[in-house]
This record gives C-alpha cells, sequence and structure tokens, in this order.
C-alpha cells in the first residue's frame, strides 16, 4: 500500500528554529528542521511551494521528491530553498525508519562507529568569557570547544586587536581541550593571515571561515601559509557549491549544515564527495533537536567523519525572550547525553528522538500570538567611522 504524504505543517519556535512535522496516510509521522536563522519567514514562503507540490506524493520516494522539489523548478539551490527542502528530507527520512523500524543510519548502510564526537561552544564575541565557559564545558563532558576568534574588527586590523583571541586559545588549551577558533568570515585577508599566524603555536584544531565563503582562491592562499586546518562550509548548499573549494584545495574540515543543505541526502553526498578529495566531515549545527540528530545518523555511516557540533546551552539559545535549549522539545533528552566528549549513535527507528508534540504546538502558538516576539535576527555592527562591518 501506498504511504502517502496527506499533511505538511511548519511550526516557528524559540529560540530560532523551524520544525517541520509530516503526516502520511499509513499514520506514520515524521519530523523535520528547516531552520534558516534569521530568515524564518522566507523559508516559511518557501513551504507553502512545497506543501503544494508534495501534498499526496508517495513518502518513500525521498530521492524523487528531492529530485523534483531542487531540479523541478527553473531557479534552484541558495539557502532559502535547499533549507525548506531539507526541513522535509529529513522528516521523510524519519518516516522511511519509523515504517521499517530501523535507524536513518541503518537505511544508509549501517553505523561504522558507536560513539560520535561533538564539541561545544563557548561564545567569544565577548572574549573575556571565554576561560570560565570552557571550565564550564570540561565539567559537563566535552573534550572540545569552539569559540569566535573575534569581535567586531576593522577591515585592517591592528596585530594587536588580535592578542585576546590568541590568549583565549592559550587558556583553554591549558584546561586539555581542544579548540577550533571560528573567524566567521569577519576578518579579512590580511588580518587573516596574521591570525593564522599568530594561532599555529598553539594548536587549534581547526580555523573555520578564515574569510568570507566567496574567495576559494584567496583561502587556497591562505591554506598554502598556515599548518592549521581550514574548515568551512555551512553557507555552502550544495555539493555544486563546494566544487571550487575542493578544486581549489582551500578546505581540510567540511562544514555543511544538515539544515541547509538540502537534508540528510544531500549532507550524504557532500560527505563522499569530500572523501575523494581527503577532506573529513565536521557538520555545522548550531540548531536545534532535529537537525542535530539528522547529523548524528549521517555522522555514523561517514568514514571521513570529523567532529559534531552541538548546541547545547549555546549562548544564542538564550537570547529573544527565549528559555528553550537543545533538549527542550524532547521527551528522551537522555539520547544527547555527553560522556568523554562523545554522543553514543541513535538507536532508536527514524531519527531516533521522540519530539514533543504538545510543547511544539503550544510554543509556537503562543509566541505566535505575541506582539513583542520577533523572530531571531543576527547582530549588526558598525565600526567608529559608522561603517558596516561583517556580524
Amino acid at each position: 500500500m501506498v504511504n502517502t504524504i496527506t499533511k505538511i505543517e511548519i511550526f516557528r519556535l524559540p529560540p530560532r528554529w523551524v520544525f517541520v512535522r509530516v503526516d502520511t496516510s499509513e499514520g506514520v509521522v515524521g519530523w523535520g528542521e528547516g531552520t534558516l536563522e534569521g530568515h524564518d519567514e522566507a523559508v516559511e514562503g518557501a513551504y507553502t511551494d512545497l506543501i503544494s507540490r508534495f501534498v499526496g506524493w508517495d513518502a518513500d520516494k525521498i530521492e524523487d521528491i528531492w529530485q523534483h522539489a531542487y531540479r523541478g523548478r527553473f531557479y534552484r539551490g541558495g539557502p532559502i530553498l535547499m533549507s525548506a527542502l531539507a526541513g522535509l528530507d529529513i522528516a521523510l527520512w524519519d518516516i522511511k525508519g519509523k515504517t521499517l523500524g530501523v535507524s536513518v543510519a541503518s537505511l544508509l548502510g549501517g553505523a561504522i562507529r558507536d560513539r560520535i564526537r561533538v564539541y561545544g561552544w563557548v561564545g567569544g564575541d565577548n572574549p573575556s568569557d571565554v576561560l570560565e565557559a570552557a571550565k564550564v564545558r570540561k565539567q559537563e563532558g566535552f573534550d572540545a570547544i569552539k569559540m569566535n576568534g573575534t569581535g567586531s574588527v576593522p577591515w585592517l586590523t591592528p596585530p594587536e586587536m588580535l592578542q585576546q583571541t590568541v590568549e583565549n586559545l592559550k587558556a583553554v588549551r591549558s584546561l586539555g581541550l581542544d579548540a577550533g577558533v571560528d573567524f566567521h568570515g569577519r576578518v579579512h585577508k590580511g588580518t587573516a593571515k596574521q591570525l593564522a599566524k599568530a594561532l599555529e603555536p598553539y594548536g587549534p584544531l581547526f580555523i573555520e571561515e578564515p574569510l568570507l565563503p566567496t574567495q576559494p582562491l584567496e583561502i587556497a592562499d591562505l591554506a598554502k601559509q598556515t599548518s592549521i586546518p581550514i574548515a568551512l562550509g555551512e553557507r555552502l548548499y550544495t555539493r555544486m557549491d563546494y566544487r571550487p573549494y575542493f578544486e581549489a584545495r582551500c578546505i581540510d574540515i567540511a562544514q555543511p549544515d544538515i539544515a541547509h543543505c538540502g537534508g540528510i541526502s544531500e549532507l550524504r553526498r557532500i560527505a563522499a564527495y569530500a572523501e575523494t578529495y581527503d577532506v573529513s566531515v565536521a557538520p555545522h549545527c548550531p540548531l536545534g533537536p532535529i537537525a542535530f540528530a539528522a547529523s548524528l545518523q549521517v555522522d555514523a555511516t561517514c568514514v571521513n567523519f570529523a567532529i559534531q557540533e552541538m548546541s547545547w546551552k549555546m549562548h544564542y539559545n538564550s537570547q529573544n525572550m527565549s528559555e528553550a535549549d537543545l533538549m527542550t522539545y524532547m521527551l528522551n533528552p537522555e539520547v544527547f547525553d555527553v560522556k568523554d566528549g562523545r554522543v553514543a549513535v541513535l538507536q532508536g527507528p527514524g531519527l531516533g528522538i521522540e519530539i514533543n508534540e504538545q510543547l511544539v504546538r503550544e510554543t509556537s502558538k503562543k509566541y505566535g500570538e505575541m506582539k513583542e516576539y520577533k523572530p531571531w535576527r543576527n547582530p549588526t555592527w558598525r565600526g567608529e567611522d559608522g561603517e558596516l562591518r561583517e556580524w
């Protein structure tokens, strides 16, 4: 019997997440996440299109739906469409796993590891907070963290402004923690060279987005000048977007975001593509529990997996009138327990998590009716002369 899609619902939730619920004719429900931080309304508009296209389709035909959603339109790709597609794709994999009584990892060929290494965030926009936050992360069970390398900096940055970044890394490493340093595309070429050189003696796990993700050749030049692994990819949305970066030999760690790159289907393809260039995969995921669980399912099966971002107690989660965190909307939060820097491979059917649907509906309705509640927006920074700076 064909298990058709009968309904697709979208829920905007604090702190800044978009959940997707897909109903089927056989009564199996799947959950996905199509969060695109700062662009909730645009993604919701894209779902209006997907709903009109795919209600009534066979939920089992994940690849056919993916290809039609991506290729069945003249204009394709980009963050909005790929994030909306991601939420639907993840939900369909959840449905298939639940229907067959197996995990998504089993559907992808089976897990090749028992545990998934994860890292937690310690902020870094305010550099003075980093050390104390890192101590807390260590107590929580993490053995690796990530921090922003700088706050607001001018295009040409005096070297002394970067010294705090070096001191932060030294302090975190003194705790016995590995540390990734996220440049966040905030610094430009001259500064990136200086900062990478200054950090190199202290062994960061990687530097992330050392330049904006529109400059593969410039990043390749930087890669030749430093021994630190270069990571990027959260602002690349398809394997085609990754192609110039792989061909330029400018990255060591690919960071596709499962909620931005078209879901489980495309993340798996990007990981396989990265492997051919000897590039590891460390999926980006400062998002909700559905995106995190979906990432873990793919991580379990990828030979070139390195480490997974985890948003538990992340600084962004406490913003915008929110008390929500990674496990708030879950009925089985214990599956995300961190021990020795790792989370166990999820064992349940589908994504392996249980969503508190009642809380999702109540919260989405409550915040939707509050005039003072606004969708999350990233900060915008201005320099001393009034110019816009990269956030």
